[in-house]
């Protein structure tokens, strides 16, 4: 009968529309169950241990007596950053090629020795030689490229920025403001007592922004760590104190007062172009996987600061912060099997390793969450950067001022030639009138 007929013809139909729902329904829940895709790091992170900066009027010991003089690397900083690079391969194992690969990888890092052997210390644990990159076989080690800006030009990594006479005023603000005052005032006296030890005079280092009262604890530091003599006045109590101290150079340097306006100036800068080189890794079809950047404590502390994340606590030796792009896989590739369409979602998360015995603390970006989508994390991070650097420092434009003083000139002499005209005219008129006298 026709009623059987459409029975038969109706069946395989319902069959179809099941049989296609539960593939939806099971291509849905592979991709809402499958793994992130992690593609691309960006790595922070400051030099191994070095000998100090400089020493102080009654420093114990002379530079002489350091190898290789002040601001060096050490074996042990070498050994730090060595290991952080073997750590970087394990965590990335299955990311990172096992062999350097230029196109997937780039370094750089400031003008200094201490933070250019840092990178290469890096590199020998990240990238060492395997299989057809050996070419000592009694040699486990390869050079592979650390890029440098030269001093006078980085304008990235070498942190607090020069040249910046707005963030100058505001460092000014900072030392006489009433946060900066009220975190002080009870080590005025300790202050009073260090001047007498180290022979340094009290109001430089009241005005910790001079890095006076940081550079002698950092001596200090350095000299516990390496068993040189301590003066006798140097006790653990009073090394506790100057750390205190020091973690407010830093904090006052980049916060306290106005820190997101020092951050747009600072730290945000840093931020912008970690932030663009994300959004770089995204849109591009180029396979670069890692960007690492080889710094400062000041350079770390001034990146935190600037994202808010902070912990007050001096980075320590190969203190690491590093960014993760994730693409999510939450079901919108579904699209791409049935309407060709692929919505890619991306979020960031943020590492900071600064203690080899423990994992990496994740952090969360203030406002977002621990893996924070990219829009999001672009969004909240906005108010720290800036578009145009040098005119929020307050800096004059040479070429502007030099084509407004060319123009002056030039009008200046023009109206001089006028003038000299004028004159030439008169005084020729003068005399044919005198002449005229004369017949």
């Amino acid at each position: 009968s026709s009623s059987v007929r459409m029975g038969v013809m109706w069946l395989p139909n319902l069959s179809r529309i099941l049989c296609f729902s539960f593939h939806i329904i099971l291509i849905l829940l592979q991709q809402t169950t499958a793994a992130r895709e992690l593609k691309f790091v960006v790595v922070v992170f400051r030099h191994g241990d070095r000998t100090p900066i400089v020493n102080f009027p009654t420093d114990l010991h002379k530079e002489s007596e350091w190898p290789q003089g002040f601001g060096q690397l050490t074996k042990i900083g070498m050994q730090q950053l060595f290991e952080l690079g073997q750590y970087m391969r394990k965590r990335y194992s299955s990311f990172l090629n096992s062999t350097y690969n230029r196109q997937e990888f780039y370094i750089q890092s400031t003008d200094y020795d201490r933070t250019i052997m840092s990178a290469q210390s890096y590199l020998s644990g990240l990238f060492p030689p395997t299989s057809s990159q050996i070419w000592n076989p009694e040699l486990l080690w390869q050079p592979i490229p650390v890029h440098i800006f030269q001093k006078s030009t980085e304008q990235r990594l070498n942190f607090p920025l020069p040249n910046c006479p707005h963030f100058d005023e505001l460092q000014h603000e900072t030392q006489t403001s009433k946060e900066f005052q009220n975190r002080i005032q009870p080590y005025m006296d300790f202050l009073q007592t260090m001047a007498v030890n180290t022979g340094l005079e009290l109001n430089h280092l009241r005005t910790l922004d001079n890095f006076q009262l940081w550079n002698t604890y950092d001596t200090l530091h350095c000299e516990d760590i390496h068993n040189y003599t301590l003066p006798v006045w140097a006790t653990k109590d009073v090394i506790d104190k100057m750390e205190k101290l020091a973690e407010l150079s830093l904090l006052s340097l980049f916060g306290v007062y106005k820190t997101e306006e020092k951050s747009r100036l600072q730290g945000g800068v840093l931020v912008n172009i970690i932030l663009n080189t994300i959004k770089q890794a995204v849109n591009s079809s180029k396979p670069r996987k890692m960007e690492v950047y080889s710094a400062h404590d000041t350079t770390v502390g001034a990146l935190q600061i600037a994202l808010n994340i902070f912990n007050g606590k001096l980075p320590p030796y190969a203190a690491c912060q590093f960014f993760e792009l994730y693409q999510e896989s939450n079901g919108q590739n579904l699209f791409k099997k049935t309407f060709n369409v692929l919505i890619r979602r991306y979020s960031i998360e943020m590492h900071y390793r600064n203690d080899t015995s423990k994992d990496p603390y994740l952090l969360t970006l203030p406002g977002c969450t621990s893996s924070c989508p990219l829009e999001k994390f672009a969004e909240l991070v906005s108010p720290v950067i800036t578009e145009n650097w040098s005119k929020e420092c307050g800096k004059k434009d040479k070429m502007k001022d030099i084509f407004i003083g060319f123009n002056v000139a030039v009008g200046l002499l023009s109206i001089f030639n006028l003038v000299l005209l004028y004159l030439l005219y008169h005084y020729g008129r003068c005399r044919r009138r005198n002449n005229y006298q004369d017949i």
